[in-house]
């Protein structure tokens, strides 16, 4: 059977193209070796599973431990100690009934299920008692537990851990998931219950994330791919996946699959070519796959809300390095720090995140007569963008009060409006690129038309320095981009200002180059 690119559960070596996942995680053994409780946390299809899964096999190949790998997934519906602990104890039976090496100890035999707030401690202890060498636990999905299951789940791995001197139990032991331990708190509803020092939180030692893939093992990752089949990912193919990417490893096979066997439909005669990334990245946007549409899901939430709503309008806001809901967004692997602000993750979770948000506008304009498609745009030199946001101008005058009342996010409701309608226009033809973050003062938006860019710069009037500060703004994004014209956007909210005051278009002239300031 011949290797494919995995976007689906844990990497099989003989199965998928696959990079060495401890690579991306070093010293894992050191940890184990010093009898430490961790947690490996990570984003939805990083490799975590495959990381465990592998080093679970390493260690039981060797002989100074046994090692055994579970899921505590299945307990998720399962928010009450009574059933939960009892539930969390048949999980690891049949998980051990199935290890060659550990099926032949008993577990659990005789266990007194009624006194299920010691009865985890109490199995794993009897059961480490039997063995001829230390135990080590790989909990996947533990930060799926909730409200009693999960406090007695900890308080019964703490109290194993300091009675361990006394009495047999794990080794080592790791709880792996997408949250770090802290935001296990979060999973539990009764504010009588308490987690304080009756848990492991004191005793956790390490918690270690696993990083992207860099572009060099793209590369190698991809280039897995050619020596098997002999069908090329040129450089210039590897180096955009990789940009696009951030090197993901969900994303990075997502689109090498996508390429590969869609696209292409699996003729490895083809060649690969680079215009096959862009039409990748918008198959997976418009298809919203699993591991997408679970992360935009998450934009529904409150605390979601209140940071990526700063990071969409290129907010001055600063996030205590604390923050567990900024730490939360970064946990997801939706946001990112980056030079000291915070912004989405890679180009392609920019692009659908303000996609999503934005779905309902984009229907309503197309339902509504708005403007689609370039056609009406065009002349001799490219796209009339003046025009365009000429007509932006006026649609906004109209219904600005009533399409920002739609929008979760209002404060990213004018910024997100724009990008609906200019989306609108391109309507496949063309591409917008925007980028954004906290700490910006601004949002840059890029139009892509037949080769050529297009520059948009938004703001909110803060004062009146706003459009002086903008044109400085602009213009810096216009150099880099090489480009001699660009359009300020300035949006002005205040309630006591009449529309024909707000509403304006003007021409400026800064370093050489040619700068429209449209007032909304």
């Amino acid at each position: 059977m011949k290797r494919r690119f995995n976007t689906t559960g844990p990497c099989i070596p003989h199965d998928h193209y696959m990079l060495p996942a401890q690579a991306r995680l070093a010293d894992l053994k050191d940890v184990i070796d010093q009898k430490l409780f961790f947690v490996i946390h990570a984003a939805r299809q990083t490799g975590k599973t495959t990381l465990i899964q592998d080093l679970v096999r390493e260690l039981n190949e060797g002989d100074e431990y046994y090692a055994l790998y579970t899921t505590l997934e299945t307990v998720e519906v399962i928010p009450d100690a009574e059933q939960g602990i009892p539930a969390i104890v048949r999980v690891l039976n049949s998980d051990i009934q199935d290890h060659e090496a550990l099926s032949g100890f008993p577990f659990a035999e005789n266990a007194e299920v009624t006194n299920y707030n010691d009865l985890l401690r109490l199995c794993l202890s009897q059961f480490c008692r039997q063995l001829d060498r230390p135990l080590v636990i790989m909990f996947d999905e533990a930060d799926c537990l909730s409200e009693t299951t999960l406090v007695s789940f900890l308080r019964q791995l703490r109290a194993g851990y300091v009675k361990r001197a006394a009495a047999p139990f794990v080794h080592s032991l790791a709880l792996v998931g997408v949250k770090n331990l802290r935001d296990y708190k979060a999973r539990y509803r009764d504010d009588r219950e308490t987690l304080r020092t009756a848990s492991p939180f004191n005793i956790v030692k390490k918690a270690l994330t696993m990083r992207n893939f860099t572009t060099e093992e793209v590369g190698t990752l991809l280039r897995q791919h050619e020596e098997d089949t002999g069908q090329e990912f040129p450089e210039s193919v590897i180096d955009r996946i990789s940009d696009q990417t951030q090197g993901q490893p969900w994303l990075t096979n997502a689109l090498a699959a996508e390429i590969v066997d869609e696209i292409l439909e699996a003729d490895t005669s083809q060649p690969i070519q680079l215009p096959q990334v862009g039409q990748a990245i918008e198959n997976l946007i418009l298809r919203r796959d699993t591991h997408i549409d679970s992360l935009l899901d998450k934009l529904k939430l409150e605390r979601v809300r209140r940071v990526m709503e700063p990071v969409l309008v290129g907010a001055e806001e600063t996030f205590e390095p604390t923050d567990d809901d900024v730490q939360f967004l970064l946990d997801l692997g939706l946001l990112k720090r980056e030079n000291g602000s915070l912004t989405p993750a890679n180009p392609i979770y920019s692009e659908v995140i303000a996609r999503t948000l934005n779905q309902r506008t984009q229907y309503s304009l197309m339902q509504k007569g708005g403007p689609v498609g370039c056609a009406s745009y065009r002349t001799d030199y490219g796209l009339d963008v003046s025009r365009i946001l000429t007509d932006f101008q006026s649609f906004w005058r109209q219904h600005s009060e009533i399409w920002q009342e739609r929008y979760e996010y209002k404060e990213a409701a004018p910024h997100l409006i724009l990008m609906a309608f200019l989306q609108n226009i391109l309507n496949g033809e063309g591409a917008t690129i925007r980028e954004y973050g906290t700490g910006r003062g601004r949002v840059d938006i890029c139009m892509v038309h037949e080769e050529s860019r297009y520059p948009i710069e938004l703001k909110v009037r803060r004062s009146d320095e706003t459009a002086e500060e903008g044109q400085k703004q602009l213009a810096q994004y216009m150099d880099r981009l090489g480009c001699l014209e660009g359009w300020l956007v300035i949006f002005d909210r205040r309630p006591d200002i009449s529309w024909d005051e707000k509403i304006f278009l003007e021409e400026a002239a800064r370093e050489g180059r040619t700068i429209y300031v449209v007032g909304c």
